[in-house]
């Protein structure tokens, strides 16, 4: 009668913590890889070829021709920086694999060690022995939590989505080339390239403001300073190609 008593308790504090969970709705941000390739890809995208538009148009290049180099150093720069993408995220998910193998060799090789990192782990967080004892015996029955337990807490790993490096290319890619084009757009309907590369500047930086308020918005920054610290960057690297353009051409 007394397990009856105790199940249907626990029960009742299941269906509680159930209808407490579904009235809950979490505010956090949870798309910060997407919003990482985004901006990785949109800030490399506006501002190597507004560099590079800057300079050529420095040496009096023609607007066709700044439109050309432009045109190939975004499909170039789209491609590199897609590629390096793929690979940091397949890196990424290679060093989970390895060390998913490492902890599950060592949970069967050495169980009674692991078992004290557990209780070492939940240590730290102020819980008291005699309050963690069930928990490491309860996940010494379950070898798969015990594992994810590891992976996470001691080891600070997620597992990466199988996706996630074909995703993190494309989005990389796509970003910068939508961000490259910004400042050659001025060059296709401006023949010359001396007033084409101030409506260039003009557009470009404008985007860098919009852009980098954007970043500081969702990545919890102050929106405004992110704005003016990414419109200035911006302003630095095509003022130095220009410059070094006007230089070398003298």
């Amino acid at each position: 009668m007394a397990d009856g008593e105790n199940n249907r308790g626990n029960s009742g504090a299941e269906e509680q913590q159930r209808l407490l969970l579904s009235k809950h709705k979490e505010a956090h941000f949870t798309a910060g890889e997407i919003v990482r390739d985004i901006i990785i890809g949109v800030s490399d995208g506006l501002t190597v070829p507004f560099a590079l538009a800057a300079g050529l148009s420095g040496a009096n290049a023609s607007s066709s021709i700044v439109l050309t180099a432009g045109i190939a150093e975004v499909a170039a720069g789209a491609i590199s920086m897609g590629l390096g993408g793929y690979l940091a995220a397949k890196s990424e998910a290679d060093n989970y694999a390895r060390e998913l193998k490492r902890e599950q060799e060592e949970i069967i090789r050495v169980p009674d060690t692991e078992a004290a990192e557990i209780a070492e782990i939940l240590a730290q967080y102020g819980i008291e022995p005699h309050e963690y004892g069930p928990v490491v015996n309860a996940l010494r029955k379950k070898p798969q939590a015990w594992l994810d337990f590891m992976m996470k807490f001691e080891l600070g790993l997620e597992k990466p989505d199988p996706k996630r490096a074909l995703h993190s290319a494309f989005t990389i890619a796509i970003a910068y080339v939508l961000g490259g084009l910004v400042p050659l757009i001025p060059y296709m309907f401006i023949p010359v390239a001396g007033k084409a590369v101030v409506a260039s500047v003009i557009l470009t930086l404008m985007a860098l403001l919009i852009f980098g308020y954007a970043k500081g918005y969702f990545t919890g920054n102050k929106p405004f300073k992110s704005a003016l610290q990414t419109a200035l960057i911006g302003a630095i690297a095509s003022a130095a190609a220009f410059g070094m353009a006007k230089a070398i051409q003298s």
